[in-house]
């Protein structure tokens, strides 16, 4: 009932930088958080930044002052603008939505929906 595509991707040297977006589509309500994540070869897949609905950030701490997060509510779309990346950011990057949805036959009550995207990958190297 959630849809979550990302783009943004792609191979880029050390020391230099990506965006990736996210936008989530479908019958939502509201989204209470959204978030990358990301997961390198023969890892766990771990959190990266995340943005709630008022705006507070948080970050990995490998990320602070390198990567940014940003989100357009109009939109139900989220950003990650990633700086002086590094080969250890090597990794399949993945867009978190922490939804809400409208429960069928009810009059303003929702209920939790956190969706995925598909992951996009980010390889950084000379």
């Amino acid at each position: 009932q959630v849809q979550v595509v990302e783009s943004g991707g792609g191979l880029v040297q050390p020391g230099g930088s990506l965006r990736l977006s996210c936008a989530a589509s479908g019958n939502i309500a509201s989204i209470t958080s959204m978030g990358w994540y990301r997961q390198a070869p023969g890892k766990q897949r771990d959190m990266v930044a995340e943005v709630m609905s008022d705006g507070t950030t948080y970050y990995d701490e490998p990320v602070k002052g390198r990567f940014s997060i940003s989100r357009d509510n109009a939109k139900n779309s989220v950003y990650l603008q990633m700086n002086n990346l590094k080969p250890e950011d090597t990794a399949v990057y993945f867009c978190y939505v922490d939804a809400r949805i409208p429960l069928p036959g009810s009059s303003g009550k929702s209920r939790s929906f956190p969706s995925w995207g598909q992951g996009t990958q980010v390889t950084v190297s000379s």
